[in-house]
């Protein structure tokens, strides 16, 4: 079975894409949010970035060609932009901090 016929990867492909949608859409209202609120996103983002970058880590164990080449495309991408797949995990994870660090300046 190749990697993207089995239905847990397919389902949680589904999961992260609708999740990572809903906090987008939340994320423009992220200044009306108070304090709580804030805290709560942050942690839900997150989250999905664990939830991300494990998946994506399953692509890079799998010896299955699709995954190889799934593998290939995203670092492909990310290089038009100067980024490796880790930096933008990275960069993610700055981000997530720095916001972090000012909620606790409020």
């Amino acid at each position: 079975m190749g990697f993207f016929d089995s239905e847990i990867v397919q389902q949680e492909a589904q999961r992260l894409f609708e999740d990572y949608q809903s906090l987008m859409k939340l994320g423009g209202e992220y200044g009306k949010f108070d304090l709580e609120g804030k805290k709560i996103f942050i942690q839900r983002m997150e989250e999905l970035m664990e939830r991300y970058r494990i998946f994506m880590k399953r692509f890079e164990l799998s010896e299955d060609f699709m995954a190889q080449m799934t593998v290939q495309q995203l670092k492909t991408q990310l290089a038009q932009f100067g980024v490796t797949p880790h930096q933008m995990f990275e960069q993610m994870h700055v981000t997530l901090d720095r916001m972090k660090s000012e909620l606790e300046r409020q």
